[in-house]
């Protein structure tokens, strides 16, 4: 496999065109242009199109027309941007469509410190649309991760026809780390279930075992609606109770009947471990950092990190925390994953947060330092 030094937006780039994707629609923004910047340098080599739009709501919905028309599609992102994207991400979530969104977090609210990292855009990406519907959000951790987890990205989008959000924060957006490369005929890519059958007979949202309906493609022949409103398995909008309640159940179910497919998380050091780091990004580096100092320390700490962040590893989280009476989440934000941990969390562990809003990543020694204090105030 050939080695290469990337920085993590490049590896996100030059991970979308392994998996597949051939259309790229976005607009600058900083801390995550050199994605489209990229992707404008190498779709053109894969007979693959970029383009610029003029706009955050344009990009994502040029990337839905064309993944509507059949092709693997992306757009990158950050704060502001993400932010005008949402009423799309929830049209992709109702009609069914596969795309990728990257959003590389900086700072905020509004346009904040757009080249200083940030983690607040944890609570957004589950739930910045409105209405209830199905994503995936994935959180890499560093480099070779950003590659290998944007083609799952689009892997889980193909097979479970759902927007999948890539995100990560400004540090490692712009870490550069040395990586290995695979080769791409032996990478395992999903490809969407196409509808097939007879033109006549065959009903494009129909019930199927896993969940999610075939999907028409276009120039088959096959007669089919899409639309934002609530619709029936025809495709056409209805507001009848049965009907809706039936395909929003289908809808939101299908990620939770699939979840072992979709989750996946790292433990590290968990088995024994009285005290549990839970930390995504660059907080889950400077936490395996400490935990190898309290290891040392003959502290019995592990650390918790959600690769997929939504849904959230639930029964993974369990099995990590069974032992710890004390859970620690550093995060870059005001307390957002902190809110899922003490959600999950057993009624006897104690929850705490280790916090910082200025732009600054949190350090190993900054865990470290809590941790032991946590200890000793007992």
């Amino acid at each position: 496999m050939p080695v290469q030094n990337l920085h993590g937006n490049h590896a996100c780039a030059l991970g979308a065109i392994a998996a597949g994707c051939r259309f790229f629609a976005g607009y600058p923004i900083t801390p995550s242009s050199e994605i489209a910047e990229k992707m404008s340098s190498e779709l053109p080599k894969v007979d693959g199109v970029f383009i610029q739009m003029e706009d955050e709501i344009a990009s994502i919905a040029a990337v839905l027309g064309a993944s509507m028309g059949g092709v693997k599609s992306m757009t990158a992102t950050s704060g502001p941007g993400f932010s005008l994207k949402q009423e799309s991400v929830g049209y992709a979530a109702l009609t069914e469509t596969p795309c990728v969104i990257v959003n590389v977090m900086r700072g905020g609210p509004s346009t904040g410190m757009p080249t200083r990292p940030s983690q607040g855009d944890i609570m957004q990406s589950r739930w910045g649309s409105h209405g209830d519907y199905p994503i995936i959000v994935i959180t890499p951790a560093s480099v070779e991760e950003v590659y290998h987890e944007t083609i799952r990205a689009f892997n889980l989008s193909e097979q479970f026809r759902v927007p999948v959000v890539v995100m990560y924060d400004q540090a490692i957006a712009h870490l550069l780390e040395t990586i290995s490369i695979p080769d791409t005929a032996t990478l395992q890519l999903t490809a969407r279930k196409w509808l097939s059958g007879s033109k006549e007979d065959v009903v494009a949202g129909e019930e199927t075992q896993d969940s999610v309906p075939a999907m028409p493609r276009p120039g088959d022949g096959y007669r089919c609606h899409t639309t934002g409103l609530t619709h029936g398995e025809d495709g056409f909008p209805s507001q009848d109770p049965e009907t809706v309640d039936r395909n929003m159940k289908r809808l939101l179910g299908k990620l939770e009947r699939n979840s072992e497919t979709i989750e996946s998380c790292e433990a590290i050091q968990c088995e024994d471990a009285d005290i549990l780091i839970v930390a995504l990004g660059i907080s889950a580096r400077a936490a395996m950092g400490a935990v190898y100092t309290l290891r040392q320390q003959g502290v019995k700490a592990g650390l918790f990190r959600p690769v997929t962040l939504w849904p959230f590893p639930e029964k993974a989280f369990l099995k990590a925390s069974a032992r710890a009476d004390k859970i620690l989440v550093p995060e870059m934000n005001a307390g957002q994953l902190s809110l899922e941990i003490e959600r999950l969390s057993r009624a006897t562990a104690k929850v705490s947060k280790l916090n910082r809003l200025d732009g600054e990543p949190i350090t190993p020694v900054e865990i470290t330092e809590r941790v032991l204090e946590w200890i000793k105030n007992e």
